[in-house]
């Protein structure tokens, strides 16, 4: 008999005048059945489950546990799993997440907390007054309105989903993003983007301007994943994964239908070299991936010792 996968979590619910739930922040949740101390941690809460009628919502208390391999059920349940990514408890591609944007309604994101984006237009005046202003309309939340991961630095917030998976050691820049259901299993340099299900390894650098293809609106089904100490050059792209210790030079973008000659291989029957498509060294460990300068085209070479080497103290 498989064993059941649970999380569970208390916290605070806002709910609209409609009735819509708008989202779920958890102060305490863990994994396996739920302890007895979560009901001390719910009553704790009670105080602070009242309307807020600048907004028009309710804030209730919410005390959920959940199969993490069953479909979300809920917009509660929906953030609790966003939740448990942000706070390690669980890894990028490791839970059910099918069917999760039908539970997660468009919020109008305020500085005071979520509003329905109807309200947020009608109560617009209100909202002024009260110095409440609308930074987001989306199905996401900013990571850190919900979660602060220990021992990461993110320069704009704005670009980091709940339900990011950070590690410890992980630094974000400006223009690095981060999706849901995506994110970094050591520490890492971030100052490209990090499409949803893609996971990047220890000590590795997503150049800026970089992009990693994800599996989101036409972007396939093979979910990319980037290995240790491997470097994304600044404006390259990836649609294959990479192994450990690779480096792809700045501004070429590789897929798995890219034609790429292995440059240090054996040569053909008509004295060149041999050519792949792109899948064909998906995941392979110590690979350069270049673009020749006097034919134009994409070359991958061996290559021996380490990738990258993070500076430690930046990443401390």
């Amino acid at each position: 008999m498989t064993e059941t996968r649970n999380v569970w979590g208390v916290g605070l619910t806002t709910i609209a005048g409609d009735g819509t739930v708008l989202d779920a922040w958890y102060s305490a949740l863990g994994t396996g059945t739920a302890p007895e101390e979560s009901a001390s941690a719910a009553a704790a809460l009670r105080d602070d489950a009242r309307p807020d009628e600048r907004r028009n919502v309710a804030v209730e208390v919410v005390r959920l546990e959940i199969d993490l391999d069953a479909a979300p059920a809920s917009t509660a349940d929906a953030y609790l799993r966003l939740h448990a990514l942000s706070h390690l408890l669980v890894r990028p591609n490791e839970l059910n997440l099918d069917g999760i944007f039908g539970h997660l309604p468009n919020v109008a994101w305020t500085n005071a907390g979520p509003v329905h984006p109807a309200d947020a237009a009608r109560l617009r005046p209100t909202l002024q007054r009260a110095g409440i202003q609308v930074q987001g309309l989306d199905k996401f939340p900013r990571l850190t309105d919900y979660v602060q991961p220990a021992g990461v630095r993110i320069a704009d917030a704005s670009r980091v989903r709940l339900g990011a998976y950070l590690s410890p050691g992980t630094t974000v820049m400006h223009e690095g993003f981060v999706n849901f259901n995506a994110g970094t299993l050591g520490a890492s340099m971030v100052e490209g983007r990090i499409s949803q299900g893609v996971v990047v390894g220890d000590g590795s650098d997503i150049g800026g301007g970089s992009s990693i293809m994800g599996t989101l609106s036409g972007g396939g089904t093979h979910r990319v994943s980037i290995g240790a100490r491997t470097l994304l050059g600044a404006n390259a792209g990836i649609g294959i994964s990479l192994g450990d210790d690779c480096v792809v030079e700045a501004g070429l973008y590789v897929t798995a239908g890219t034609k790429i000659v292995l440059a240090d291989g054996p040569t053909t029957a008509e004295g060149g070299r041999k050519t792949v498509k792109g899948a064909e060294l998906s995941g392979q460990d110590g690979l350069l991936f270049r673009r020749n300068s006097l034919s134009g085209a994409v070359e991958a070479v061996r290559r021996a010792g380490v990738g990258v080497t993070l500076n430690e103290a930046l990443h401390a």
